[in-house]
């Protein structure tokens, strides 16, 4: 019972949708087409000339149908969890513009993950750098240390077996004529 009056409100509206465009989309007013414009005649004329009801296959078709519904302007979490909202038509007209804005999320992450591993590289390399400066820096004052003249003296004093004494004279100067 409660289908047909749908049935009947939804006739009528498409009815009432065709009275008002022509194919050419020039509106036509009500009276171009001879229906009354008074409301109080209205209930006579319809019960006079009653309009012939759809038949099952109409309501099926009109029913089932598979175009899409237009984009509604509410928004229900049920629409977009469900997936309907990928069937509009508005989403289907921007498929490229979401697959080029996906294309530049996957290229800004992958960039930003490249930087990441070359500073953390370059962090590695200023580490090593580092301590291979305090390593070479210790190992130049030892040699510093090791060839003073006095730590050279001793060491040679504590090696009896060597002939190598130190000066008891100083230098001599030699001068030799242009």
């Amino acid at each position: 019972m409660k289908d047909e009056g749908n049935i009947e409100q939804r006739q009528a509206a498409i009815d009432e949708q065709a009275a008002y465009e022509r194919p050419g989309g020039d509106d036509i007013g009500e009276e171009d087409y001879g229906e009354p414009t008074d409301t109080e005649d209205d209930t006579t004329e319809e019960e006079e000339n009653p309009q012939p009801r759809p038949t099952l296959k109409e309501v099926i078709e009109d029913n089932a149908r598979e175009d899409e519904k237009p984009f509604s302007s509410t928004l229900a979490l049920r629409t977009i969890l469900g997936g309907d909202i990928l069937n509009t038509q508005a989403i289907r007209r921007q498929v490229w513009l979401i697959l080029l804005i996906t294309v530049f999320s996957i290229l800004y992450i992958s960039n930003r993950y490249s930087c990441q591993k070359r500073l953390i590289r370059i962090d590695e390399l200023t580490t090593t750098l580092k301590k291979s400066k305090y390593k070479t820096l210790s190992i130049s004052s030892d040699l510093t240390e090791r060839c003073r003249e006095s730590h050279v003296v001793e060491m040679l004093q504590a090696n009896n077996d060597s002939t190598i004494h130190p000066a008891d004279q100083p230098p001599y100067i030699i001068m030799i004529p242009n």
